[in-house]
This record gives C-alpha cells, sequence and structure tokens, in this order.
C-alpha cells in the first residue's frame, strides 16, 4: 500500500498496488511545476488509486495536449500526472508520497532538455526524450 498527501494535509490518498514505473523528469515544464532539477515519479494502477481525503481541494492542469497536472488547490503540492497514452497509469509525484516504497529501478528521462546546472550522477538508463517504445 501506497500513501501520500500534500503540504498542507487537506489531499491524502492511497494506491492499494506496486509501484511499477519509477522515473526521474527532466523536462522544463516537471522542473518549473515542482521547482527542482528533475521531479520523480510513480507510476500505479490508476484502478488502485482513491482520495482519502481533500478530492474537493483538487486542481488540475493540463500542461501539454496529453498531460494533466493533479495537485492541491490550497498548498500546490503536486500531487500526479495523467498522461492520455497510459490511460491505465497514474504517475504519483514522489514528492507527496510518505516514507520509501518498494520500487523498481529508476531511468531518468528528458536529459536533453535537463537543467544545465544539473549533473546526473548516478548510473541509472537515460533517454534524451522519453523512453523508447
Amino acid at each position: 500500500m501506497i500513501h501520500g498527501h500534500c503540504e498542507c494535509g487537506r489531499v491524502s490518498f492511497e494506491a492499494n498496488c506496486e509501484i511499477s514505473d519509477f522515473s526521474h523528469c527532466h523536462c522544463s515544464q516537471c522542473r518549473r511545476l515542482h521547482g527542482a532539477a528533475f521531479a520523480t515519479f510513480a507510476g500505479v494502477a490508476a484502478d488502485k488509486f482513491h482520495y482519502l481525503s481533500g478530492e474537493e481541494d483538487i486542481r488540475k492542469y493540463a500542461s501539454s495536449d496529453d498531460h494533466e497536472r493533479v495537485f492541491c488547490g490550497c498548498c500546490g503540492s503536486n500531487i500526479l500526472v495523467r498522461v492520455d497514452g497510459y490511460p491505465d497509469f497514474l504517475y504519483l509525484s514522489m514528492g507527496a508520497v510518505d516514507g520509501n516504497p518498494p520500487h523498481p529501478e529508476a531511468y531518468h528521462i528528458y536529459v536533453g532538455s535537463k537543467a544545465p546546472w544539473h549533473e546526473i550522477t548516478d548510473r541509472a538508463m537515460q533517454y534524451d526524450e522519453d523512453t523508447p517504445e
């Protein structure tokens, strides 16, 4: 079971499944929206996710034609991303996830547009854009 919440505590959630995908996204949107060098996401089954509280505080932002960002309307914490091409999955913002749930090996995406002041120092796979299909 994966649990998480926003900074102000109004929005809380859980996913009764394992993390199936674990990525560090270096795209400019993720950097701006998370205020960091990259954003880390945990892919979970959409049908195993539900809000425990604060669903009325959720706000959504279409950051592109196929990405919908979900965040707390009170404190602004990033909760998850929905991607049209992967309707069976949600990508939880690891910044909102409690603890360190088991997860697969991480990989880096959109490294071609990473922040020039950030150096990737781990040995995880790196992709200039999204992962190859």
